[in-house]
């Protein structure tokens, strides 16, 4: 991805005068997954997180109003389950349906005064362990 171009695009949506940004990016990021999770999750998928932790950044230097989501692995489960962890917690469960984060998303841009300049953790409750439940 090119983070230069994106940057770009930010500016001119801020120029379109855009409000809000909501962004998707994934667990893991900040290395606040622990446990045994964490070190599977790190050595399955670390080394491509760099770039979302350089993107998470820059949205929260763009001046924009956003928040970030950081779901857990998703699944296509027919469910709406979740729970929220701050950019500071560590994250908790493993999976997390894309139901549930379409009906945050969703909630979000209901209620725009929800999770402004927040950077959260999204999971289902109840799916702690060493790796997705899937695996």
């Amino acid at each position: 991805m090119d983070w230069k171009s994106m940057a770009g695009r930010w500016f001119r949506r801020k120029a379109c005068d855009v409000k809000r940004l909501i962004f998707v990016l994934s667990l893991g990021i900040y290395d606040e997954v622990p446990g045994k999770f964490g070190e599977w999750n790190n050595a399955v998928i670390g080394e491509p997180l760099k770039p979302f932790r350089r993107a998470a950044d820059a949205i929260e230097a763009s001046g924009l109003e956003y928040t970030i989501l950081r779901p857990a692995w998703l699944t296509d489960e027919d469910i709406i389950d979740y729970e929220l962890t701050s950019r500071n917690e560590p994250f908790k469960g493993t999976i997390v349906s894309r139901k549930s984060v379409a009906a945050l998303i969703t909630d979000i841009i209901d209620k725009p005064e929800k999770h402004i300049g927040e950077n959260i953790g999204i999971n289902q409750s109840v799916t702690d362990g060493d790796k997705p439940l899937f695996m």
